[in-house]
């Protein structure tokens, strides 16, 4: 039993990291039909550029509390990571958007490749040590423990979804989103501008995704430029699994698909008897991608794509 909980709680935290990144995949399929793989890099850029940060400033000598360097990081991570969304989706997508899809597919991966390499370019090859910047602080629940940072990562995560839910259910511009999501032909003779609201769309996604980037780097301890692309095809997975195009189903695939992957961390020791480990836990998110592709391919909650003419 304390093993159960133990992984449920460790799953609800990586789970709700994966839902904030399989939101920009999924606000973007929604719209455009086209899978961002571009989008993993983006999470990547965003830690890279908080630690950046924060070594700089560890390195000047400033006192202030780790909280609060973290914080100057995200400040500078998450307007970098909006503006590179809004340049991949300006220069890389909209020449494409009446091509073939194909041909935005393969720009997509393109694009991911680029920008791995232009980190590696700028941060190096090796792994990048995250400073801890909580205590760490071990509460007891039921025999399970949990620390103050993946009680604020679950947390923060929480309100950033209920924020995003708010602003598309409440906002004019959420309901451009969903009017262009529905039929971006009919929306744009109604007045809304399609095409500010795709941009505004990877700029919600990339900010969402450079706070996803520094919560799993605090988590894991490290960064590392290649970090985006497992994180990516995970967090499309999650999307996959919620009913691609839709929230409601990101956030419930991302947050599913982390038990998933935590209970079989836990449990697939004494499953096999031994003779795997808990380091084979990734190859579970590509069996959910298999099983939910052949058995139910519209996803739990079922898709919500724009209506082509």
């Amino acid at each position: 039993m304390d093993i159960f909980l133990q992984q449920l709680i460790n799953g609800l935290v990586l789970g709700s990291v994966y839902a904030l990144i399989a939101l920009g995949y999924t606000m973007v399929y929604g719209i455009l039909e086209l899978i961002n793989f571009a989008h993993g890099e983006v999470v990547m850029i965003g830690a890279m550029v908080t630690l950046a940060v924060v070594n700089a400033l560890m390195a000047s000598g400033v006192d202030l509390p780790g909280v609060v360097v973290v914080a100057g990081g995200v400040l500078v991570a998450v307007p970098v990571c909006m503006a590179l969304g809004f340049a991949i989706e300006r220069v890389a997508y909209r020449p494409l958007r009446r091509a073939p899809r194909l041909a935005p597919l393969i720009t997509a991966i393109g694009v991911s490749i680029v920008l791995q390499n232009v980190a590696m370019i700028i941060w190096g090859r090796s792994y990048i040590s995250f400073p801890p910047i909580l205590p760490a602080t071990r509460h007891d629940i039921a025999g399970a423990g949990v620390t103050d940072l993946q009680i604020f990562i679950f947390l923060l995560a929480l309100v950033l979804m209920a924020g995003l839910v708010l602003l598309v259910q409440k906002t004019r511009i959420g309901r451009g989103m969903r009017a262009t999501a529905q039929a971006p032909e009919i929306a744009g003779l109604m007045g809304v501008n399609v095409n500010a609201v795709i941009s505004f769309t990877f700029i919600l996604g990339s900010a969402l995704a450079a706070i996803a980037g520094v919560m799993v780097s605090a988590y894991y301890g490290i960064a590392h430029y290649y970090m985006g692309f497992l994180l990516g095809l995970k967090a499309f997975t999650a999307a996959v699994l919620g009913g691609i195009g839709n929230i409601a189903g990101a956030m419930l695939g991302g947050l599913l698909l982390g038990v998933i992957e935590s209970m079989a961390a836990g449990y697939i020791g004494d499953i096999t008897g031994g003779f795997l480990g808990s380091h084979y836990q990734d190859v579970f998110a590509f069996f959910v991608l298999i099983g939910v592709l052949v058995f139910r391919p519209s996803g739990l909650l079922g898709e919500r794509v724009a209506e082509r003419p």
